[in-house]
């Protein structure tokens, strides 16, 4: 198969536990790209915490931000594409996390604000080297439109929260995961990881018979899923391994997406 896109998630995946890229895959994603692959970070975090592992990639292209729900070109920052939370979903999510008491850290108009400025958000911001805001009131927050929330807790307390939402909740079109397990994201179900590597296909001219998608976490099984490869690393839950067409032999820790373009690119 002559694939033309990958796309690889960030924690857990292209970045090792020293939320690094090795130089080995560095090289390794460079020749791939020099013999013509598109490849593209795909991740939850927005563009602040994308900027400086692209600049070590050293490649141009599209990054694939808040689960799908912005799409940037590198090349010059410009917005190809973003879909951000209904309003009255957005309301019941902050509603929500206000009645479970949790730590809120809502993303709008590229900007951090949390409900608590506590020591949660403040080791969230760090990835993103943003100072994190304190939530102005819900109508102003929701009149700039929210692209993401994401609450952050004990793992205990989101694995019960998860449950009752699951049960309970009344969002008309949401979709919510956790990507690491203190972390329940929230973000609109019009987009996932595949839709944004479907929109990326309609811009640069492919399709989906030409896609590898490389992750970790159950915020990457809908692209892992739908990629033509679908390639989960060895340090995922058996619940990803279970959806992918192939499994790292080596982790995010031993540059298992390297292993993955190596095999399938290179």
């Amino acid at each position: 198969m002559n694939y033309k896109f990958a796309a690889a998630d960030m924690d857990g995946t292209l970045l090792n536990d020293e939320n690094e890229i090795t130089p080995y895959t560095v090289e390794i994603i460079q020749r791939a790209v020099s013999q013509g692959l598109i490849f593209s970070i795909c991740t939850g975090r927005p563009i602040q915490g994308v900027e400086r592992y692209q600049e070590q990639l050293g490649i141009q292209g599209p990054v694939i931000t808040y689960n799908g729900a912005m799409i940037l070109d590198s090349a010059d920052g410009r917005v190809l594409y973003k879909q951000e939370l209904e309003a009255d979903d957005a309301r019941l999510i902050l509603e929500a996390g206000l009645s479970y008491d949790t730590t809120m850290c809502i993303w709008s108009d590229n900007k951090l604000y949390g409900n608590k400025l506590n020591d949660r958000i403040q080791e969230y911001s760090k990835a993103t080297k943003i100072t994190p805001l304190l939530l102005p009131s819900t109508g102003q927050l929701l009149a700039q439109g929210i692209t993401k929330i994401l609450w952050y807790d004990e793992i205990s307390k989101i694995q019960q929260i998860e449950k009752e939402l699951r049960e309970t909740a009344h969002f008309h079109t949401v979709t919510f995961c956790t990507s690491k397990p203190f972390y329940l994201e929230f973000f609109s179900s019009k987009v996932s990881k595949a839709t944004a590597i479907d929109r990326i296909g309609e811009i640069y001219g492919f399709t989906q018979v030409e896609t590898i998608a490389i992750g970790d976490g159950f915020n990457d099984l809908s692209m892992i899923r739908h990629a033509a490869l679908g390639a989960a690393m060895g340090n995922a839950p058996d619940r990803v391994k279970e959806c992918a067409d192939y499994i790292t032999t080596r982790t995010n820790n031993q540059d298992g997406v390297a292993e993955v373009l190596e095999k399938f690119i290179l």
